[in-house]
């Protein structure tokens, strides 16, 4: 398997648990902020999402996903392009709701697929490219699409966490 082949296979795995984490959850669970002040079920899908696209359209120049597909209208989420909640608090998290649970989902897959396509397309030396100098090492195309997916893929295991304190849910049981 090569490291695109990789790369692609691992961007499906936040959907894929993050569908799991939806299913049969109810709109009262998907919006509870745990003791009343950490994330909601709703606020880490979509803070998965958007900090996947926001990385994604500053890595390859493109337009995000959120602004070409309506996002914000589609889930009722008055957030403008960019804006990835990074910093938000108690009452910014709270604020976030979501009037479509399946167009969240819906959302988090076409970030994700977006990340998938962009990395099927790179060459070995497309993945070496420094594209951040800021840090120490450097960081490579690469090693900036690992942590895109890695990001996504902790918020969604963060909000199958959180579905488990509300509900004793265990994913995959």
């Amino acid at each position: 398997m090569d490291s695109r082949a990789i790369l692609t296979d691992a961007a499906s795995r936040p959907v894929d648990a993050a569908s799991q984490v939806l299913d049969g959850l109810s709109p009262d669970a998907l919006h509870t902020l745990p003791e009343g002040r950490h994330n909601s079920i709703a606020w880490l899908l979509w803070h998965a999402a958007r900090q996947a696209d926001v990385q994604l359209a500053a890595l390859n120049g493109e337009d995000e996903v959120w602004a070409s597909g309506e996002w914000a209208a589609r889930l009722g989420v008055d957030r403008g392009a960019g804006d990835f909640g990074f910093g938000d608090g108690v009452d910014a998290v709270r604020a976030l709701t979501v009037s479509d649970p399946d167009a969240l989902l819906d959302y988090l897959a076409a970030t994700m697929d977006a990340v998938a396509t962009h990395a099927g397309g790179l060459t070995d030396d497309d993945l070496d490219e420094i594209v951040d100098m800021r840090w120490t090492p450097h960081v490579t195309h690469g090693v900036r699409l690992v942590s895109i997916i890695d990001d996504a893929a902790v918020h969604v295991g963060q909000a199958a966490y959180v579905r488990g304190l509300l509900e004793g849910w265990s994913i995959g049981y």
